[in-house]
């Protein structure tokens, strides 16, 4: 079989949410958008939008020389690209692959392409779907950077801002892992606070307003902060560790007060107290990133 070589083509590979936005903002850009999910009646609208059906995987991958693939983890993505067929139709052709996942899975699924011939880069999507194909979409890719350079014309019709994070393939992955980190903890601690202000009557609406000023404080922090963590310096000079033990037993008793779970604060509140026990007393709280990372 000869690799297609149409740069105006694409195939997508997952039609959840995130994958039917970026068959759309694929098919807005005008490319001809090839589109395969393991479970059918999801491509209803894009096909009636101009997207090309596959009957299978391997006629999906076929289709086009640039392959997107979009699933729930490499699980589900191993699951299609590593059948022989579509392994056989890979051969010569790019994957990219926005599957969520760790930084080791994505090394394997590399050393899975290269020895089949195929090219491979990985990425990760770092914004919600309804972002896709707008200037607010961010996109991170690891591989080869002559691959990304060859597609990126094509990426770019899913909007936003991409970047290059490096030729190691984990690196997308593991930005992935640890923004989200970021991400979820926030929004534990958000519902946490919930809990704790609809105990004492204040409402989720009534207090918005003020956690988002919270919310605000916390960029500036952390761009001061990398530079004291790569230093190893954990300045505490604005708010030092033991000032912050004493607020978390504050929100720890609040809250168990009140018999809300505290589990997580107590955890937290446990590793800012062995840091002052190990003599960092007048440090940061990101001195916490060292302690973490002891075996």
């Amino acid at each position: 079989m000869s690799v297609h070589t149409d740069r105006s083509a694409v195939t997508v590979l997952g039609l959840g949410p995130m994958g039917r936005a970026l068959a759309t903002a694929f098919l807005d850009a005008g490319l001809r958008t090839t589109v395969w999910n393991r479970t059918p009646g999801r491509d209803g609208e894009l096909v009636a939008r101009g997207a090309v059906p596959a009957s299978s995987p391997e006629e999906a991958v076929a289709a086009a020389p640039l392959t997107v693939v979009c699933v729930v983890n490499y699980d589900a993505s191993d699951a299609v690209l590593r059948q022989d067929a579509v392994a056989a139709a890979l051969k010569g052709r790019t994957v990219v692959n926005l599957s969520a996942d760790t930084p080791e899975r994505a090394r394997d699924t590399a050393e899975w392409a290269g020895r089949h011939g195929v090219r491979y880069l990985d990425g990760a999507i770092m914004t919600p779907t309804p972002t896709i194909g707008t200037d607010d979409a961010v996109l991170l890719l690891s591989g080869p950077e002559e691959l990304y350079r060859e597609h990126r014309p094509v990426l770019a019709a899913l909007g936003g801002s991409h970047t290059h994070l490096g030729e190691e393939i984990g690196r997308a992955a593991a930005y992935d892992i640890a923004l989200l980190d970021v991400f979820w903890t926030a929004m534990a601690g958000y519902a946490h606070a919930l809990a704790v202000a609809r105990a004492e009557g204040v409402t989720a609406r009534e207090l918005a307003p003020f956690a988002q000023g919270i919310a605000a404080i916390l960029p500036p922090l952390f761009t001061e902060f990398a530079a004291d963590a790569d230093a190893g310096t954990y300045s505490g000079e604005l708010n030092p560790i033991t000032s912050a033990a004493s607020t978390m037993a504050h929100i720890v008793h609040a809250s168990e007060s009140r018999g809300i779970d505290a589990s997580v604060m107590r955890v937290i509140e446990g590793q800012a107290r062995r840091v002052i026990a190990l003599g960092h007393g007048t440090d940061g709280f990101t001195r916490v990133a060292e302690l973490l990372a002891r075996h």
